[in-house]
């Protein structure tokens, strides 16, 4: 495998407007998807599938410059989308965001919590600003959208559906405790709220996701390239993967899906090795 960096760059709106797609091209009509992150890699791709099958696409993110180039993206290719500055850290600014998607269009119909990071870090050597940063971002981030989201359709006497982006089960991530820690928590929060919301017609699954050629990926150092491709596919995904994966999940396809976790990795979770930080010696079997 090639690991050019080239392999990792982000996509255009055109391109990724541009992939083939098994889904048909109204299927959103007339509905409000907002994704978080949503001028990332894994967000752009969400970003741009809604909106091609249909969607209003609302997105939100630190920097308003990037989700202002991300909007000309969009428009390029027709696709209606607003964006918000703000950060998920702060409750306040999530509420005053869900008040504003409310008061434009009326309406919310799926929240893609697709906003979080991580840096590779030996547990040793994290520091607790190191760990509230990734904590606070992928765990009570993610709280923070998930019952603003939920209040809000409550109120309104509307069902909705959350789909958060997560990572694998049952595997360790050496070298990425921080996440780790908080993305479980995030999934079993998930299971929990899918009982607990349910009577108001509420669904909430997770995505767990494999390696994605995505720049995200660029932060790691070189030593962990190697395990980008551990998987019974040996190859990474693409960020459309993951994109029609929460298309699923939202969908008609999704309707009688709730609380659970859709696998989208090549299949890690069933052989591979993931070493953020490399391999250590100690690890290194010989053949």
């Amino acid at each position: 495998m090639s690991y050019d960096d080239d392999i990792y760059r982000s996509y255009t709106a055109k391109e990724l407007y541009d992939l083939p797609t098994v889904y048909r091209s109204d299927l959103f009509k007339d509905q409000v998807v907002l994704v978080t992150g949503g001028a990332g890699g894994i967000g752009k791709a969400c970003s741009v599938l809604f909106g091609k099958l249909g969607a209003t696409v609302v997105t939100c993110g630190r920097s308003q410059e990037k989700l202002d180039l991300w909007e000309q993206e969009m428009a390029s290719v027709g696709i209606s989308c607003s964006s918000h500055a703000m950060t998920i850290r702060d409750p306040d600014q999530v509420a005053v965001l869900f008040d504003e998607i409310w008061q434009q269009y009326g309406r919310l119909d799926h929240l893609i919590n697709n906003a979080g990071g991580q840096f590779p870090k030996a547990a040793l050597d994290l520091s607790p600003k190191g760990w509230k940063a990734v904590v606070e971002t992928n765990l009570d981030g993610t709280w923070y959208m998930m019952q603003a989201a939920a209040k809000q359709w409550v109120e309104h006497e509307k069902p909705g559906n959350i789909v958060n982006m997560a990572t694998l089960t049952g595997c360790a991530f050496v070298g990425l405790p921080h996440t780790a820690a908080a993305r479980a928590g995030a999934i079993n929060l998930a299971k929990t709220l899918s009982v607990e919301w349910a009577p108001y017609k509420i669904r909430i699954n997770s995505l767990a996701i494999g390696h994605i050629a995505s720049p995200g990926l660029l932060h790691y150092p070189p030593e962990a390239k190697p395990s980008f491709d551990h998987n019974s596919m040996r190859r990474m995904g693409k960020p459309l993967d993951i994109a029609e994966g929460a298309v699923y999940l939202s969908a008609n396809s999704g309707n009688f899906v709730t609380g659970t976790i859709l696998t989208v990795d090549g299949g890690e979770d069933v052989w591979g090795e993931y070493w953020a930080s490399g391999k250590p010696d100690y690890f290194k079997v010989d053949e």
